[in-house]
């Protein structure tokens, strides 16, 4: 029996019927000789549209901040948006060895790599079929000399298609951060995502969720509204999964990402995250 067919649940069951040697799970891509990433965390949803891109921003700019030296792979290849975030414009530039190497943020020096960085326009479409959107992503993390980084973030697509199921399959991911806002809608697809998450084998540690566009706060009587609804963890007790951060609709940081000025944006709201991630490399719970 090969190691792939041990966690195979047709196998255990006795009801697979295949040869072993054709139905072997996806191995792990190995990264180049000048890569070396302590943790590598997909941010996912499985909806659209809840600021997946926004959390994976802000997340990567409080890291930053607190000393971290991090990276985002922006592997929403057909709807890319960090560099935009970002204000990188720069082209890869050619690596040490066989791969390229990613451009930097002005402020904080995170590293990015997008499909947009390759586009002669930032407005072109991309209209690739799935397996050809994921063979681009896996590239991006063997073909890149992200070099030493304590964090690497990626942004997923929305949905449980090639691009979630390839990142989750075959880049070895130290956990996942679920993305949702207040609406039962967002919640109800978000569910998708999580129980994808849990059919995949080897199964990967969700960290925690956060709840997007939870509320908005007047800006002339400080009042706050609850725009889409009731949230503030509910979306994650249904699926006893922890509250990572609670954030808010905030005009300044949609004027912030416009202009590629993101990294001057102030949040405590991530201030924890690297004493979770340790606690969850080393096993505590």
């Amino acid at each position: 029996m090969s190691n792939s067919c041990s966690t195979c649940k047709d196998n255990q069951s006795g009801t697979c019927s295949s040869n072993p040697d054709s139905c072997s799970a996806p191995q792990k891509l190995a990264a180049n000789d000048s890569t070396m990433v302590k943790n590598i965390i997909a941010v996912m949803s499985g909806k659209g549209g809840v600021g997946k891109s926004s959390v994976t921003s802000l997340l990567a700019v409080s890291l930053a901040k607190q000393g971290y030296k991090v990276g985002i792979l922006d592997a929403d290849i057909t709807g890319p948006s960090i560099p935009k975030m970002f204000g990188v414009v720069e082209r890869p530039g050619k690596g040490t060895g066989i791969g390229f190497e990613p451009p930097k943020s002005s402020l904080l020096g995170i590293k990015i790599m997008s499909l947009n960085l390759l586009l002669e326009n930032e407005d072109d479409p991309v209209i690739w079929r799935g397996p050809i959107i994921a063979g681009a992503v896996k590239q991006f993390w063997t073909d890149v000399e992200w070099g030493k980084l304590d964090y690497l973030l990626l942004d997923l697509p929305p949905g449980t298609g090639d691009v979630p199921l390839t990142v989750m399959q075959q880049i070895p991911l130290n956990a996942l951060v679920i993305v949702t806002s207040p609406q039962d809608l967002a919640s109800m697809v978000v569910r998708k995502a999580v129980r994808m998450v849990e059919l995949i084998e080897p199964p990967v540690p969700i960290l925690g969720m956060v709840e997007n566009m939870s509320y908005f706060v007047c800006p002339h009587c400080k009042e706050e509204s609850q725009i889409f609804g009731k949230g503030h963890g509910e979306s994650a007790d249904k699926l006893n999964l922890p509250m990572l951060a609670v954030l808010p609709i905030d005009g300044k940081f949609a004027d912030l990402c416009d202009k590629g000025r993101i990294e001057e944006y102030e949040t405590d709201a991530f201030k924890n995250f690297p004493q979770l991630m340790n606690q969850l490399n080393s096993g505590v719970s």
